[in-house]
């Protein structure tokens, strides 16, 4: 199985950061596209497209889990209301992290689908296979809720 779930961030000096951005994302889901458009236009802007691909599904993923089942089930999913997820992409100078915060206090599970023909149920997976490395912590202070992160190692060319 997926084990730890629950873990922070890897050890990374906040000082070598070289870019972040982040953007707001409504709970519809077509903000799944808009979080890869936004994903794909960041990367080029930090000349990491080489890894757009792993990147993309797996930011497509973590919204897409975050619009699913981390917002409470009476939440509208048409009009303006508020942005209850916000994906966050940070650059150090060998690696891309990809930060999903949702409101909800629940630990990401993994499905137990044994059906592979399933159409839902192993984004967790497909988020291990993908990244170098991902987990979840919960949000302190003033911030409600969880991040679920996802690391990817840049190559000596990026």
């Amino acid at each position: 199985m997926l084990e730890p779930l629950r873990q922070g961030l890897p050890p990374l000096d906040p000082a070598g950061v070289s870019n972040a951005a982040s953007c707001a994302l409504p709970p519809r889901y077509e903000a799944v596209r808009d979080a890869r458009q936004f994903t794909r236009r960041t990367l080029d802007q930090w000349d990491v497209g080489n890894r757009f691909d792993d990147v993309c599904l797996v930011v497509s993923e973590l919204v897409t889990n975050a619009l699913r089942h981390a917002l409470p089930a009476d939440t509208p999913r048409s009009g303006d209301q508020d942005a209850p997820v916000r994906l966050h992409l940070m650059r150090w100078t060998e690696r891309v992290v990809c930060a999903v915060r949702d409101p909800s206090h629940d630990s990401p599970v993994a499905g137990d689908s044994d059906d592979i023909s399933a159409e839902s149920g192993r984004g967790l997976f497909l988020v291990e296979s993908f990244a170098d490395g991902w987990g979840w912590h919960p949000l302190a202070g003033t911030l409600d809720g969880k991040v679920v992160w996802a690391l990817f190692r840049l190559g000596a060319t990026a």
